[in-house]
């Protein structure tokens, strides 16, 4: 194909955010999430002149960074997230907030107000002049990256620089402040050079510490001199796309494994080895593993209190040995540098021949008390609902698990999909995550995504069910309505006595308000566990989204274990305790 001399200067000179566009294609970004609004109208006009990246509203900015979130988490791309000045700027801050706590490579293309209006009394204007506050001074504390595009010729040097802050361990977002005059204005490029490098690309290169060879030495030997091995595996090794890497190394061992509550997904949940979660949410058989094991190998976690809880007595009687960018919170050998590298250089150095297996009771779920004085009417427990996800759950669905006590329900009862990603963000734990995510990672993969949250997280953030319609989504939403805040209720009621009710709520029937405001969309109340199993299988079959509640009791126990001793206290008023297990807000 013949380029023409007019044609090359246009290829040379544009508007910057036609050039951004184009760079976030050829980087692999396939979608971008936001809000729209004037000072970020110009890129949205931008990506759809472009045709190459699907620009996607949402109805919250919250929920667009935790859809960018979500395309992250299940492709292993740059996630992207834009949004208007102001409010809409502000919204991003606790969607980035997770995603720099979870690790999670996002960048944020924030609008600005055209700079010669800065420090003049322009509409949310932010530059820190004249008695505005300075945005850059907010996002900083979320970001790994945070810079003001001053002008257009400034701007391919800090994407570059903001691509790769939010792909370099520790990975998280990235922000680029942009006045709507620089958006507009034509940017002056040199001869087109290689595309921002993707996660996908630089994980191909070793990047295990300059210290590493020692280091592999020490975890190689106390790895040899163990007879029985307990692996914890996290997020890490999701992110890092090491599940092969982690399979082998444990079948040279013959360990068990246990996974953190956020990364359910990263070992065969059947698989024969499987011990269990680890954590307040987690399997007793795991803690019997840990005190059995002559070693605790942790792979890509760094063993957080929700991962640890109920286990730091039986931690401080084992070796710890410790592979992923990040210095575990627990006393460890550590093996630092790109966990996939890690696990290759130490199985390499392991006897090729498989280990058998020690015995162990495997992942049995905790006994599920009744509320007191019974279910209530027309209610389904925990557990029976949980189970009729998982007779539905299609082997390569992607699972999103909300907080609360479905979620913990979830994490303890719902094995995951073989083929698909089981996602809990346990970063900041924010309720509503789910709905934002889950959109981003079915738009993303074109896989039936489940949705597994509470009412309270449905009022907060279950409003992005229209996205879902309006873009066909392929997402099922589960809603384990218990008219409460649940967790809240059953600390009110067996930490502070009972006296107040503040968390119980007037019940709605949020299924028939949904198919109300959406004739579309197939919305389901389910009465009972098997009308729920019918329901699901009945959006498996269809595409687009799918929407199904049913009725929980507020006052059921979930399996968490700060509320372990509640239990035993069903029949009593008075004021218990968490049982110094770990503290959960």
């Amino acid at each position: 194909m013949t380029t023409t001399a007019s044609e090359a200067s246009a290829a040379r000179s544009s508007r910057l955010v036609d050039h951004l566009a184009g760079e976030l294609a050829r980087a692999g970004v396939t979608h971008l999430f936001g809000v729209g609004g004037a000072n970020i109208e110009d890129l949205y006009d931008a990506v759809h002149r472009g045709g190459a990246v699907r620009g996607v509203v949402a109805k919250h900015e919250f929920s667009a960074v935790t859809m960018a979130d979500g395309y992250a988490r299940t492709t292993g791309r740059l996630g992207v997230v834009v949004a208007t000045s102001g409010g809409g700027a502000m919204n991003l801050v606790p969607g980035l907030a997770e995603a720099y706590a979870s690790r999670v490579p996002v960048l944020a293309l924030v609008g600005q107000p055209p700079t010669g209006q800065e420090g003049q009394g322009a509409f949310q204007d932010s530059s820190g002049k004249a008695g505005s506050f300075d945005a850059r001074e907010v996002f900083a504390p979320v970001s790994r990256f945070c810079a003001w595009v001053h002008d257009a010729d400034s701007f391919p040097e800090l994407l570059r620089r903001a691509v790769a802050a939010a792909q370099a361990e520790p990975r998280g977002p990235a922000v680029l402040l942009l006045p709507k005059d620089v958006q507009q204005a034509a940017i002056h490029l040199p001869a087109r050079g290689p595309a921002p490098e993707s996660a996908a690309a630089s994980a191909s290169a070793p990047r295990l510490d300059s210290v590493a060879v020692d280091a592999v030495d020490a975890v190689v030997d106390a790895l040899r001199d163990a007879r029985r091995v307990l692996v914890v595996a996290g997020e890490g090794v999701a992110a890092d796309g090491a599940r092969a890497e982690l399979a082998e190394l444990v079948r040279r061992l013959g360990a068990w494994v246990a996974v953190t509550p956020d990364a359910k997904d990263v070992f065969d949940n059947h698989d024969p080895r499987f011990a269990g979660v680890a954590g307040v949410m987690g399997h007793a058989n795991v803690e019997e593993c840990l005190r059995r094991a002559d070693l605790c190998l942790l792979a890509g976690t760094r063993l957080p209190l929700l991962a640890r809880g109920g286990l730091d007595r039986a931690l401080a009687g084992t070796d710890v040995v410790s592979l992923g960018p990040e210095a575990p919170f627990v006393a460890a050998t550590v093996l630092g540098g790109n966990l996939r590298d890690a696990l290759r250089a130490v199985t390499v150095r392991l006897p090729s021949r498989p280990r058998p297996c020690p015995p162990h009771s495997g992942p049995r779920p905790s006994p599920t008390p009744g509320p007191p004085g019974g279910a209530r009417e027309r209610t389904v427990p925990l557990a029976r609902a949980v189970a009729a996800v998982e007779a539905a759950l299609p082997e390569d669905a992607h699972v999103f698990v909300d907080a609360g006590n479905a979620g913990a329900a979830a994490i303890h009862r719902l094995p995951a999909p073989r083929h698909g990603r089981f996602v809990v963000a346990t970063g900041m734990g924010g309720m509503g995550y789910t709905f934002g995510a889950g959109i981003g990672a079915a738009l993303a993969t074109g896989r039936r995504t489940y949705v597994l949250a509470g009412d309270g997280a449905f009022f907060m953030h279950g409003m992005e069910v229209h996205t879902a319609v309006e873009y066909d989504a392929p997402v099922t939403f589960v809603i384990f309505n218990n008219n409460a805040h649940g967790m809240c209720a059953l600390r009110e009621e067996h930490l502070q006595g009972g006296v107040r009710d503040d968390d119980l709520f007037v019940p709605a029937d949020i299924a028939a308000g949904v198919a109300a405001a959406f004739p579309s969309l197939r919305a389901t109340g389910a009465v009972d566990a098997a009308h729920l199993r019918t329901a699901l299988l009945r959006g498996n079959a269809g595409g687009g989204p799918a929407f199904v509640a049913v009725t929980c009791d507020p006052y059921e126990i979930p399996p968490f274990l700060p509320f372990q001793s509640f239990t035993t206290n069903l029949e009593e008023k008075e004021i218990s305790d968490e049982r110094g297990v770990v503290h959960v807000g």
